[in-house]
């Protein structure tokens, strides 16, 4: 049991910035993945708590907007910024070694600029359109499913770099490592209208199979930024997919 605790730890450590008693390690880090969907619980958990807080004295859209802060802050912004990353690598290289050098450069280009201010606004527009009882748990379950997406590519491909921050954390998971993620990233959705939830998973399937594609297909595995690239894209299919039915009810 204490073994598990560290290694939940040692994934609070590394994919966020709140304090964490230790830190993590290379060697601390083994394992630590299966944990990464209880992360997004805790970091979607923030992003609710902070926007149902802030709904009481603002209007609903500057709540979602700190919600939306609170979770990037949690964070260190460590998603967006693979998903800014990889909008520069792939949409600015073509060859392999082009696209890998282009996302191992700090600097973020037209790409990456252009990405992330479309992800964020379009992640506003859907979660303004949920409806305000199902919105604090769409949330929670979006950063969990979406992080078991990234977890699903961990399993099924290669880490395509020979170094990098991320590679003792996105080495190949085994199948009981996945059993785990999937328990904490489906556990969320338990809680919410069921018809609504079954086409916010197919749609973040969807998302996460058509992100592994593209990877495969350009640079044959994925790197950290990839990972962090298909957890913005599969949090905003949920959330699209989520909507699909609560506005056809």
């Amino acid at each position: 049991m204490m073994r598990e605790i560290e290694r939940f730890l040692a994934a609070l450590s590394f994919f966020t910035r709140l304090p964490v008693p230790g830190g993590h390690s290379g060697a601390g880090l083994d394992g630590a993945a299966r944990y990464l969907p209880l992360v997004g619980i805790v970091v979607g958990g923030i992003g609710a708590a902070v926007t149902w807080a802030s709904a009481w004295a603002l209007p609903l859209s500057l709540a979602v907007i700190a919600g939306m802060a609170a979770t990037i802050l949690a964070t260190g912004a460590f998603h967006e910024d693979g998903f800014s990353d990889a909008c520069d690598g792939f949409g600015g290289g073509w060859e392999k070694a082009q696209v890998l050098a282009i996302m191992k450069d700090p600097r973020v280009g037209s790409y990456g600029a252009i990405g992330v201010a479309l992800m964020l606004l379009a992640k506003w527009n859907a979660l303004m359109e949920i409806a305000n009882e199902a919105l604090p748990l769409a949330l929670i379950a979006a950063h969990a499913m979406s992080r078991f997406a990234a977890t699903t590519l961990m399993f099924s491909l290669d880490y395509v770099r020979e170094e990098g921050k991320s590679k003792p954390v996105a080495k190949r998971m085994g199948a009981g490592d996945l059993a785990v993620a999937g328990a904490f990233g489906l556990a969320p959705c338990l809680l919410l209208p069921y018809t609504e939830t079954l086409v916010a998973l197919a749609a973040t399937a969807l998302a996460t199979f058509l992100c592994a594609r593209t990877f495969v297909r350009r640079i044959g595995g994925v790197t950290g930024d990839c990972l962090g690239a298909t957890q913005q894209v599969a949090e905003l299919a949920f959330y699209i997919g989520f909507l699909v039915q609560w506005n056809s009810g």
